[in-house]
């Protein structure tokens, strides 16, 4: 093994040991109540790039990775970190180990140290330290863990560059003339022994802390929550077509798109929200608060607006809460007031229009989800509902703050990154059966998908085979215009190659447009289109 990869590995492994240590003290610290919350490193990196990352970005993330995206994240850190320890550890150390004999002293640096690449090694550590500070609410005692796993990492690689250094006159004579490979050998033994510990600790610090326990023991103790006018879906609601998408989406397969690098696990004991800005009170509320005020429950399609045309990036359910514009009542607002700021605990924003909050559209401060209290993924304890916007201007998870200000005054996070200020969902329909590329019989073909258009409802699907007429496709019972809508159409096929395309009209009588547009900075908007293949009986 050559010395450059020898320093190669030290440097991995020192990278490795500094991260594993950082984890396990952030985790330490979260047990034990110490610091402003979670003191990652690895969090706080990840989130810093996730704050810096522009429109177009976010978008290609979305559309190769889906709801993986924080999972490539991670994968693309360690890779560029692996890398950045790798150069470091290559470059820094020794070019080769000193030959034995006179001169010894000659082939090491004057100081005997290679400053510089400890130098470059302490600055990654620094990156670090600036990332955990730019967190929301971050403490100066958060940056403890970093600093420590810092100065383990440095002296793991003084240590490890050490024996590449060592001078063969100064290994034992009873060795062979090869003991300087040896010595590089154990390097890579060590290196790699430590690298093992190092990812084990880093696993182990992610899983170390108490707070998802406590998040877990929350969530069976909520229990029935009293509603005031449960929400009965309809039989008809659902046309129980064999791969058509169910009306309710169940909770563990609702869509998750957020800025959280990992979920945020809040004790619902000591969450609050609080309403301020321009009102005559500003409020707080605890999460008993709202368990005990008159809740209500809602059928609603959410809808993120990086959501491809034919994409997957919508859900509905039923959700409970209480009306934000009871709340916003409450605290009394204030003339010239135009939006509503929602912070979120991981410090994401939304700039909802305050007349979404306050007309008579079911904006829900939300507490459950299909009647089981909100998965922590989905944003318990409480997160909001808002029929009619796109989620990045208003489905704010584990909120903490309402905020009534003015569009003139504030913006929430997308919108200085390049994404509309208002975000109204566009009409979309969606083929789910066939498939893209499927092959189906001649005969009776049954085409099926959704439909939405939030807070219009859907009045009609068409669907158009080649290069055929649009036709009428049936309908299921629409229970409420703020969430999605069924449809089916009978198909006599014939053998040979079709494109299938669907187009919905609202509520409001305006047909969905055939202009293709991507996502940013408003929302995607063309007709879907599958290729199907019929072949003969």
């Amino acid at each position: 093994m050559s010395t450059r990869m020898g320093g190669a590995v030290a440097g991995i492994a020192a990278g490795t040991l500094t991260l594993a240590v950082a984890e396990i003290g952030a985790a330490l610290m979260m047990r034990g109540g110490m610091g402003s919350g979670d003191a990652s490193p690895l969090v706080a990196v990840a989130g810093a790039f996730i704050d810096r990352t522009p429109a177009w970005l976010k978008d290609f993330a979305i559309a190769t990775f889906g709801t993986n995206d924080k999972l490539a994240l991670f994968v693309g850190m360690a890779i560029v970190l692996s890398a950045v320890c790798a150069a470091i550890g290559a470059l820094g150390g020794p070019a080769k180990p000193p030959q034995k004999g006179v001169g010894d002293q000659q082939n090491l640096p004057k100081n005997g140290w290679p400053t510089w690449g400890l130098g470059l090694f302490a600055l990654v550590g620094l990156v670090g330290v600036a990332a955990v500070l730019s967190r929301p609410d971050a403490a100066v005692i958060d940056v403890a863990p970093t600093v420590i796993g810092t100065l383990v990492g440095l002296w793991t690689l003084d240590r490890l560059w050490g024996r590449l250094r060592a001078p063969e006159a100064a290994v034992d004579h009873h060795q062979t003339m090869g003991s300087g490979q040896a010595s590089r050998r154990s390097v890579l033994l060590w290196g790699g022994g430590l690298t093992v510990v190092g990812a084990l600790g880093i696993v182990a610090g992610r899983t170390l802390s108490r707070a998802g326990e406590v998040v877990e023991a929350a969530r069976a103790k909520l229990g029935t929550l009293r509603v005031a006018d449960p929400v009965q879906v309809p039989a008809d609601a659902s046309q129980g077509i064999a791969g058509q998408t169910p009306f309710i989406t169940p909770n563990d397969e609702f869509y998750r798109i957020d800025t959280a690098v990992t979920v945020p696990q809040v004790d619902p004991q000591t969450w609050r929200l609080r309403v301020t800005g321009m009102v005559d009170r500003e409020l707080e509320l605890t999460f008993q608060d709202l368990l005990d005020a008159d809740l209500v429950e809602a059928l609603v399609t959410l809808t993120c607006v990086s959501n491809y045309v034919g994409g997957n990036l919508a859900g509905n359910g039923v959700w409970t809460g209480l009306p934000v514009r009871e709340v916003l009542a409450r605290a009394g607002l204030q003339d010239g007031a135009d939006m509503v700021l929602s912070t979120s605990v991981d410090g994401f924003t939304a700039g909802t229009p305050l007349e979404a909050m306050t007309d008579d559209r079911n904006s829900l401060i939300a507490v459950a989800q299909n009647g089981e209290p909100l998965l922590p993924e989905h944003g318990f304890p409480v997160r909001l509902v808002v029929p009619g916007l796109y989620g990045y201007v208003s489905a704010t998870k584990w909120v903490t703050e309402l905020k009534v200000t003015r569009f003139d005054q504030d913006e929430g996070y997308w919108t200085p990154r390049g994404w509309s200020a208002l975000g109204p969902i566009k009409t979309a329909s969606r083929i789910d059966v066939p498939r893209r590329g499927e092959s189906v019989n001649a005969g009776e073909v049954v085409i099926a998908g959704v439909a939405w258009a939030q807070h219009r409802g859907i009045d009609k699907v068409e669907v158009r085979i080649g290069d055929g007429d649009w036709q009428e496709a049936e309908l299921a019972a629409e229970p409420t215009i703020d969430s999605w809508r069924q449809w089916m159409l009978t198909w006599q096929a014939e053998p040979g190659e079709y494109a299938v395309s669907v187009r919905a009209t609202d509520g409001t009588g305006e047909v969905q447009t055939d202009e293709l547009a991507n996502p940013a900075p408003d929302g995607a908007s063309g007709w879907h289109t599958v290729d199907v293949t019929v072949e003969g009986s």
